[in-house]
Formats: structure tokens, sequence, C-alpha cells
């Protein structure tokens, strides 16, 4: 199997598969991370001046605007690239918000960075995500659908959102 849907795999296992690559690969990663993030927090001293600090903020916040808009315009065109757009946007407005926060260098700061994360950041970045599982279930219902494997689909996920008149076991 290529690891990609595909409605003969929908049909037969009910569920996408990824290649078999991918847990091994990632698994690893997350374990070889584990004593980098330990040498890291004994190693690396708690405070640190860089060059460049300006730039650095500013082009992460012009990629966290490009995927907001992004998130906009493939909303708008019902593309299927809106649950990918919408994840990645989640992902930066939390990395936004952990930075933001930790690198608070006054008392002032600090409050500023940690009320736009509980106020903005944070609840932005719950919607995305809401809004891309949202997005990931009707594709994946309008493409059972039109290969017909519906009827093998678990309840819960048939009669989300009015999609399907059946009624849902969750």
């Amino acid at each position: 199997m290529s690891g990609r849907w595909s409605r003969e795999s929908a049909s037969e296992s009910g569920s996408w598969r990824p290649p078999g690559w991918v847990v091994p690969l990632f698994g690893l990663a997350a374990l070889v991370l584990v004593p980098w993030v330990v040498l890291l927090v004994v190693a690396l001293p708690s405070e640190h001046r860089a060059a460049h600090w300006d730039i650095a903020w500013a082009g992460f916040d012009v990629a966290l605007a490009l995927l907001l808009l992004a998130v906009a315009v493939a909303a708008s065109r019902r593309s299927p690239w809106f649950e990918g757009a919408a994840t990645a946007a989640a992902t930066l407005l939390f990395v936004d918000a952990w930075f933001d926060v930790l690198t608070s260098s006054t008392r002032a700061e600090f409050v500023v960075a940690a009320s736009q994360a509980v106020l903005v950041e944070l609840p932005l970045a719950a919607l995305c995500l809401l809004l891309a599982r949202d997005a990931e279930r009707r594709l994946l219902l309008a493409l059972l659908e039109r290969s017909g494997a519906q009827r093998q689909l678990p309840l819960r996920l048939v009669g989300d959102k009015g999609s399907s008149s059946r009624a849902t076991a969750a």
C-alpha cells in the first residue's frame, strides 16, 4: 500500500494507513530528542543574547500571518488544503505563545505575553484545530460517500453534524 488514501483502502480497511517506515522513523526521532533535551537543559545558559533577534521574531510573525491568510483562502475556496493550513497555523500559534511567555525579560512583557497567549493565541490555535478536525471528517465522509463505503463507518463518524441521517453511537 502506498500510504495514501484511496477508495480501495477505504473500503478494505476502513482507515488510512501510513507507510511502514513512518512509525519507526518518527518514534526513533522522538527517542533521540530525549537525551538531546536533557543535554540542552544541563548545558545551555539560562540567559543568552542573540544577534538578529528582531529579524527572527519578525520572520516568525510573517510566517504566522501567511499561514493565517492560507487558512482564510483555503476556507473561502473550500480547499482540501484547509486542514493542513489550519493545523500548521495552530502549531505556530502554540509556539508563538510559548516563546513569547518564556522569553519575556520584564514583568510587563510577561503580563502582555501571557495575556496575549490566554486571550488570543491559544484560543485561536484551539479553534484552528477544531476546524481542521471538522474539515478532515467532512472530507472523509465525502470520499466515502463517493466510494459507497459509508455503510462501513462507525456510527459516530457517519452522524457528525448532519452529514448523514444515521444516528450516532457516541
